[in-house]
């Protein structure tokens, strides 16, 4: 008898932990979320119900101040929902996650690049997300961090946002390119990692808001809450981002 009553409680708790799951991705399905370009492989693994827009944060932030019909918006850089939260185009934005930078070259290596410093010291043809991208300022960041601002002038070629650099390099059309050690994964097979020193590194933060325009906050404040939760921030792991800042 014990045993019998054992199996009922054990499946009215699977069962109302299914539900609980079903209720939370029909919930989801019905936002649409704007996110940087960088989170798009971690994001649909972490819930593929919402409707999502991927693309640089620039580019993203000046959607919704257009009017884009967004309920989240998930940047790679405080800068781009800050400036929206001044106009109160977004609610507080929260903090979720981090990132670091890397330099990728072909597996084929033709440059013969084996440290940051020779992009200094050889031809090269670099290719970098653009200034107003959150990767793009990382990287100059970065560059004048080592005294190496110089090597912008080997630039070929300027890119909307950081899988765009990611898949240059990665079929051979550039030398090196600036990435996020997360989108440098994605392509491990395509590319090698030249390692930036750790004291050169730029503070990458990602930030997320629920857009004030929207008519499902309820539903926007709850995925958020997931994201920060155990399952959200291991997912973020399982991904090679970083841990949430202490502070």
């Amino acid at each position: 008898m014990r045993k019998r009553l054992t199996l009922v409680v054990l499946a009215l708790v699977a069962l109302a932990s299914s539900a609980s799951v079903t209720a939370a991705g029909s919930q989801s399905a019905s936002l649409t979320v704007y996110a940087a370009a960088s989170l798009t492989d971690v994001f649909r693994a972490f819930d593929p119900a919402p409707k999502y827009s991927f693309a640089g944060s620039n580019t993203l932030e000046t959607q919704i101040r257009n009017g884009a019909p967004a309920d989240l918006f998930a940047s790679a850089a405080p800068l781009n929902t800050q400036r929206l939260y001044k106009q109160e185009l977004v609610q507080k934005p929260v903090t979720f996650t981090s990132n670091r930078l890397a330099l990728i070259i072909p597996t084929s290596n033709p440059a013969g690049i084996t440290s940051i410093y020779d992009l200094k010291r050889k031809p090269v043809k670099l290719v970098v997300a653009g200034a107003a991208v959150p990767v793009g300022a990382y990287t100059r960041t970065v560059l004048r961090k080592m005294g190496m601002s110089s090597v912008l002038s080997k630039v070929v070629s300027q890119e909307t946002d950081v899988r765009a650099v990611t898949s240059k390099v990665a079929l051979g059309q550039a030398d090196a390119g600036f990435v996020y050690v997360t989108d440098a994964r994605a392509v491990a097979d395509r590319v090698k990692v030249v390692r930036i020193p750790a004291w050169a590194q730029p503070r990458v933060r990602y930030e997320i808001a629920v857009v004030s325009s929207s008519t499902r906050k309820a539903a926007a404040h709850a995925w958020i809450k997931a994201l920060l939760s155990v399952r959200g921030q291991t997912a973020l792991k399982e991904y090679g981002f970083l841990p949430l800042p202490a502070g």
